[in-house]
């Protein structure tokens, strides 16, 4: 090959489409006097490595950061015996400047490892309260769910005949007395509203409404509080509401004809006099309607936990069966069983 060909294709090395073979060898087989710009493959560490004038240098490859939006909904809780309803799961939010629990504002996408696994927990929804057994009984409260270092906290369960309501991610309504004024319970900073009070003359005794993502229990005067509105994100690409509040019962006493309604996203409603309040939607984190006198209360709705990370950064390794989609450039994956995701 003549030395004009030679001197040719180095020059248009970017023309070529086969390779460049550098040389190679062992560290031990370096030059033994070397000068900076020296290029040669290590074949014991397996990478290519550079003399910068002073030492030998690997060239290493820039892994970008592997970001992550999500939304991370605890259980929501439930309704009270003879009472409030019940308070939504705590909600945190990064996806696109959304609201957080509360109206807040939107938290930061999280930076993941690559190659590390992080647990993901779907908090449960708040149990109802069975009669007679746990009669003017607060409602229980819902369980928290995790990502990563994000965790959310359950909702407070509805208050009781006999008992002021919980705090929670959002907090429960209180529930039925038959004179006077309770104050409202606060949800957590961050993640979700008040449960509503109460303002009380006379039957028919009904219960205020559980704090929602975006809004705060219904105050209990002369008929069942509704329950605070949930929030709506857009992470899965489809506008979806979550985390309402459960309604008031209408009232304890013969009478009550106006139950408290859950708020928007799943919440459960209040029920009637002798009758049960209704169940929360499952993995809305929504709150479950507190019960008529006698009955049994509304269940909180579970947890949900979803993620989206561009696809380009998808492992695809997960436990938990989530829901896997795709929106444009972006992998959603849904969680409403706990599980793990390997970045």
């Amino acid at each position: 090959m003549s030395l004009t060909k030679v001197t040719n294709d180095l020059l248009a090395l970017g023309e070529n489409t086969s390779s460049l073979n550098l040389p190679k060898g062992t560290t031990a087989q370096r030059p033994s006097s070397p000068v900076a710009g020296m290029v040669r493959e290590n074949t014991d560490d397996n990478v290519i490595e550079y003399y910068n004038g002073t030492e030998w240098k690997q060239v290493k490859s820039t892994v970008p950061p592997i970001l992550v939006d999500y939304l991370v909904i605890a259980g929501g809780a439930g309704g009270g015996s003879n009472g409030g309803g019940a308070g939504a799961g705590g909600y945190r939010n990064s996806y696109n400047n959304e609201a957080s629990g509360g109206n807040s504002v939107s938290e930061d996408s999280l930076s993941l490892a690559s190659g590390t696994s992080y647990t993901v927990t779907i908090g449960a929804g708040g149990a109802s309260r069975v009669y007679p057994s746990e009669y003017q009984f607060v409602g229980n409260n819902g369980s928290d769910s995790v990502f990563s270092s994000i965790t959310s906290i359950g909702g407070g369960g509805g208050g009781s005949n006999n008992n002021l309501a919980n705090s929670g991610g959002s907090s429960g309504g209180q529930g039925t007395i038959n004179t006077g004024t309770r104050s409202t319970t606060a949800g957590t900073s961050g993640q979700g509203s008040a449960g509503g009070g109460s303002t009380i003359t006379g039957h028919p005794y009904p219960g205020a409404g559980g704090g929602g993502a975006g809004a705060n229990g219904v105050t209990a005067t002369t008929a069942g509080g509704n329950g605070g509105d949930g929030l709506t994100s857009s992470i899965t690409g489809t506008s979806t509401t979550r985390a309402g509040g459960g309604g008031g019962t209408a009232g304890t006493g013969i009478g009550g004809n106006t139950r408290g309604l859950g708020g928007a996203g799943g919440g459960g409603n209040g029920g009637f006099y002798n009758t049960n309040g209704d169940n929360a939607t499952i993995n809305t984190g929504s709150g479950g309607g507190g019960s008529g006198d006698g009955l049994n209360s509304g269940a909180g709705g579970s947890g949900v936990v979803i993620l989206r990370l561009l696809t380009s950064q998808y492992s695809g390794t997960t436990t938990g069966s989530p829901t896997v989609t795709t929106d444009g450039s972006h992998t959603v994956l849904t969680y409403t069983q706990s599980g793990t995701y390997t970045a």
